[in-house]
């Protein structure tokens, strides 16, 4: 039995009913708020906009900046063994407290912050369906409060680059294999018309438009106009109808720095139960910038 399923109540009903191949890894609002205060539990917020936990959060909620938390300061990539385990430890988790990620942008922060923590095979973990907003919209009880927890003893596991992540290489060998690759990228990024969504600086690589071959899904997509993932039914329509993905082929996602790519993988893998879903986190920032990287512009992949 997963740890997740050994708290009260999960796997929650509200999430079964929308069909997923793994219904523990989210949980409703409604969960939550009667949850909220079991010891066992740990709420982590993760936002791309780093000052909204300060402006109010919800009530036992901790902050993880994913600028400074999860990111190596020198290094592109992520923060080494020793640094996961004094994050955790700050933080007062170890393997027996469940993490609730959410945060602003339809989780797509809160996705990102679980596929890293994936990384060293910490599991215990869920997502709040609707993050943030949904929980704001509903007037539910938030706080300026920064809670206090013992630290913890944890010991972290090696991280493990191969199964989940995809580099530089990983995806070059993809794109020539001519196995699936998933762009989630806005349209406009993908054909090479901008280098960032709307309303974004328009800054990062030197060349606009999609790895070869490459199909694209925009990440959100994925999500109601709440914030809350679409039913398994509708994502499959999406990812198995439009796409032709199948739950048993290698799939490689993509986005600009592999933040809104984890949205789908966190989708592929555990809401339709694709079995091997990689996030290429270097993303177009990486191959956009690569000299002869292989790119295509215009609509078709």
């Amino acid at each position: 039995m997963s740890s997740v399923n050994r708290l009260p109540g999960l796997p929650d009903s509200t999430i079964v009913a929308k069909g997923y191949a793994h219904p523990e890894r989210l949980v409703s609002t409604a969960w939550l708020d009667a949850h909220r205060a079991n010891p066992a539990l740990r709420l982590l917020e993760c936002n791309e906009d780093v000052l909204l936990y300060d402006v109010e959060h919800i009530p036992g909620a901790q902050k993880l900046d994913w600028h400074v938390d999860l990111n190596d300061q020198v290094e592109r990539d992520y923060i080494e063994r020793a640094g996961f385990e004094a994050l955790l430890r700050r933080l007062g988790i170890d393997d027996s407290t469940t993490v609730v990620f959410y945060g602003d942008k339809n989780n797509w922060w809160a996705t990102y912050a679980f596929w890293v923590f994936r990384l060293y095979g910490f599991d215990n973990m869920v997502v709040l369906d609707g993050g943030r907003a949904k929980w704001i919209a509903e007037d539910r009880e938030t706080t300026t409060e920064r809670p206090r927890y013992a630290a913890s003893t944890y010991v972290a596991r090696a991280r493990d680059d191969l199964s989940i992540r995809a580099f530089l290489e990983d995806t070059t060998t993809h794109m020539l294999a001519a196995r699936p690759l998933v762009d989630v990228r806005s349209p406009q990024e993908y054909t090479g018309e901008t280098l960032h969504m709307p309303d974004y600086p328009q800054e990062g690589t030197l060349r606009g438009g999609h790895i070869p071959g490459a199909r694209s899904m925009p990440w959100a997509r994925a999500a109601e106009g709440d914030g809350t993932f679409k039913g398994a039914a509708a994502l499959r329509a999406l990812y198995e109808g439009e796409l032709g993905l199948a739950p048993t082929d290698s799939v490689v996602t993509y986005c600009r720095i592999g933040e809104r790519s984890s949205h789908t993988w966190f989708v592929l893998t555990y809401l339709l139960g694709f079995a091997n879903v990689r996030n290429y986190d270097g993303s177009w920032t990486e191959w956009g910038n690569v000299v002869r990287a292989p790119i295509r512009k215009g609509e078709q992949p």
